[in-house]
């Protein structure tokens, strides 16, 4: 029997298994302290990462079951009330992918970093009102180090190029040379240079050589929210925690529910109490918590974690755990390429399949315009091909208008959808502002299937989410016409993106407002760690998934430098 599985007592004990996760357990187990991972879903490996659409799009072999665990929604109707629905009826899914490495393993690998102006959103920019944007409590220089260390542990491809809102690099480039690019890349940096913009490489966390022991990436073209058959894609599993379980101190359970962190009547975390596989109740005691469950469900579990010290909930006797929670505004856009209208040799270049467009644009991140209101944050526009899943292309086809499509007119459409044109699309990446109708509570009315009460989720969003991203969209269309794209579309909206969520514990100087201090250490609890996106206070205008792997990496540093005194503490 492995020490492991004899261990009743560990270091570090982590719940979730994410890019917060992942980079904690892999610190800490080289360091050589003992570290227990939970994790409530299943423990996929790339043997199980086939490109099944109906695994992947249709069934929930990746997410739980509605029926079993949901989560309760509250949106405004038409009159501007707040309404709540339960997901199981909706069907509208916020969960991203439960299983070790979490949503990472489904993610689509853009890795942009914040610019130094975003940790100091309010300084920069001032306040707006109905918002409760806040600075950070650290700076860009500080977490740039662990911007550069992600690079290199998780694996990210790209080339550096200069523009007019680069950020600060300590390195000149990217560790790995970028992954192949669609011919339609070119076309883009064409139609840039002719507008005046600068078009820039995308960085990617997808290998585009071997390491260690992942493959390369294979171009299948199934990236964005399938699992990575090779290992190339920077998951918390494929990158981290698999070299954490090799160094015999860290233990993953899978299949495991935390529903409670218990406290002491000091305040402080004595232990993790959690389903196991069997739906038998269990308890892991630990020196140091560490949460990293996605933004949503860290704030489900602290305000279920009631105490002696915490009648509101683990943290939150500032009533802040749930407040701030964050999304990504934006908007999305795509235009057409037909094949009947450009040169044979063009088309054929333009039906590749496989490699990626990888361009972006940030021309905007910063905007200074008078009929905006002067200088005020902008955002990032990043360029794909339509996803290659055939199943959704297939689904759309059916409809005209309101009006189902049958017989040889379907099979018309169908012909045209798969063998007429690429279609190009963006996608609009711009702060969603903080205000006091976007956090969680918890629904006692709605239970999981273990009985515990489910996250409420409220989704309100700020009008200068929209107005921001209306002015970018409109100038991006602009790129696909001048590509000579066809039948565009394009919409800003204020519904959030399942898979872009942060906030609602974020760090901050002041007790009174924040949940964490700047090490994302509970200001009440002084053995609990939060390094999930919970942590942000502003989420910046790129996703969330490199920023919250590179403080996970500091904070892991953190813990390394205290756990000593720490765990001799709480024996």
């Amino acid at each position: 029997m492995s020490k492991q599985m004899l261990r009743q007592h560990y270091d570090v004990c982590i719940i979730g298994s994410g890019a917060g996760g992942g980079p904690v357990a892999l610190t800490l187990a080289k360091a050589g302290y003992s570290v227990v991972v939970l994790e409530k879903g299943p423990w996929f490996t790339e043997n199980d990462f086939y490109k099944d659409e109906l695994a992947c799009c249709r069934r929930s072999v990746y997410t739980p079951k509605l029926s079993e665990e949901q989560h309760v929604i509250e949106d405004s109707d038409a009159d501007g009330n707040w309404v709540a629905e339960a997901t199981s009826d909706s069907g509208w899914n916020f969960w991203n992918g439960n299983c070790v490495g979490g949503s990472s393993n489904f993610m689509s690998g853009f890795f942009y970093r914040l610019k130094p102006e975003d940790f100091r959103l309010r300084s920069e920019f001032g306040e707006i009102k109905g918002a409760n944007v806040a600075d950070w409590p650290i700076s860009y220089d500080e977490l740039e180090p662990y911007y550069t260390l992600v690079e290199k542990e998780v694996g990210v491809s790209g080339r550096f190029t200069g523009h007019p809102f680069a950020e600060p690099r300590s390195t000149r480039d990217f560790p790995y040379p970028p992954t192949r690019e669609h011919p339609i890349s070119r076309q883009i940096d064409e139609a840039c240079r002719r507008m005046g913009l600068h078009s820039l490489p995308t960085p990617r966390a997808i290998l585009s050589v071997n390491k260690d022991k992942r493959r390369s990436c294979e171009y299948s073209g199934f990236c964005g929210s399938y699992g990575c058959s090779s290992a190339a894609k920077g998951s918390s599993r494929a990158a981290l925690l698999n070299r954490a379980v090799a160094t015999d101190n860290c233990e993953i359970k899978p299949l495991c529910k935390v529903y409670k962190l218990s406290s002491d009547g000091k305040g402080n975390v004595v232990s993790a109490d959690y389903y196991d596989v069997n739906g038998d109740r269990r308890s892991i005691k630990a020196g140091i918590f560490v949460i990293a469950c996605q933004a949503i469900e860290t704030c489900r579990l602290l305000l279920a974690s009631s105490g002696e010290k915490h009648p509101q909930g683990l943290a939150n006797n500032s009533a802040q755990v749930g407040k701030n929670l964050l999304f990504s505004a934006g908007g999305a856009g795509s235009g057409d390429f037909e094949y009947a209208s450009m040169e044979p040799q063009a088309a054929a270049a333009m039906k590749t399949r496989g490699p990626f467009v990888n361009r972006g644009l940030q021309d905007w991140y910063f905007i200074n315009d008078q009929k905006m209101g002067g200088r005020l944050k902008g955002g990032t526009v990043d360029f794909l091909l339509r996803h290659p899943n055939t199943m959704s292309r297939a689904l759309s086809a059916k409809w005209d208008g309101d009006d189902l499509v049958w017989g040889r007119a379907l099979q018309k459409k169908l012909k045209s959808a798969f063998t007429d044109s690429q279609t190009l699309r963006y996608e609009i990446f711009c702060d969603w502002l903080p205000t006091d109708n976007c956090f969680v509570s918890l629904d006692n009315t709605v239970k999981d299937k273990w009985g515990s009460p489910v996250a409420k989720v409220r989704i309100g969003y700020h009008p200068h989410d929209l107005k921001v991203g209306a002015y970018i969209n409109e100038r991006c269309s602009k790129v696909l016409s001048k590509m000579g794209a066809v039948n565009m579309r394009s919409n800003v909206s204020g519904s959030p993106p399942q898979n872009l969520v942060a906030g609602g514990c974020r760090f901050g100087l002041n007790p009174k407002t924040s949940v964490l201090n700047a090490d994302c250490r509970a200001h009440e609890v002084e053995n609990l760690y939060i390094t999930d996106g919970s942590f942000m206070p502003t989420g910046g205008s790129v996703p969330y998934t490199w920023t919250i792997y590179a403080n996970a990496f500091r904070v892991a540093e953190h813990i390394k430098q205290i756990i000593g005194v720490k765990t001799r503490r709480f024996d």
